[in-house]
């Protein structure tokens, strides 16, 4: 069981240093090209490619998130601002998710270990389907007009 407060456990402060440690490398990529050696640069391009196809899912998440503002406005007001905050908050996520995932996959290419996996793909399949599924629903019982 975690402990709050002043006794918090040696690991907990570890996280977050290593956490913060791992947002201030966000912003200094000559930092994490000092570590180990030069990958093949067709690896470095590929997770850069990786890196904005995770942007672009951003965007297109933000740009619902607006459209449904926008577009919805026979919805309830809290109906509607509630769907476009959960797809503006999705695209901040993806945002956030797609830095963080490059600089740690070009550490690891760069390290020589294996490549990072994380749940959060399959987290933000559910988020867009249960979305998708409330905005069928709109759609079909006609909540929009």
């Amino acid at each position: 069981m975690r402990r709050s407060g002043p006794g918090r456990g040696v690991s907990d402060i570890g996280r977050l240093r290593a956490a913060r440690e791992s947002v201030l490398l966000w912003f200094a990529p000559a930092k994490v090209q000092e570590e180990g050696t030069t990958p093949d640069y067709r690896f470095s391009l590929a997770n850069e490619r990786t890196f904005l196809a995770w942007i672009r899912t951003a965007l297109a998440l933000i740009g619902g998130g607006f459209a449904v503002d926008q577009f919805l406005t026979d919805l309830s007001h809290w109906a509607r601002a509630s769907l476009a905050v959960a797809l503006l908050a999705a695209g901040v996520a993806c945002t956030l998710r797609a830095v963080n995932h490059w600089v740690r996959c070009e550490r690891a290419m760069r390290l020589g270990t294996n490549l990072p996996v994380s749940r959060f793909p399959a987290v933000l399949a559910v988020v867009v389907a249960v979305l998708s599924v409330a905005m069928v629903a709109v759609v079909l019982f006609g909540w929009a007009g």
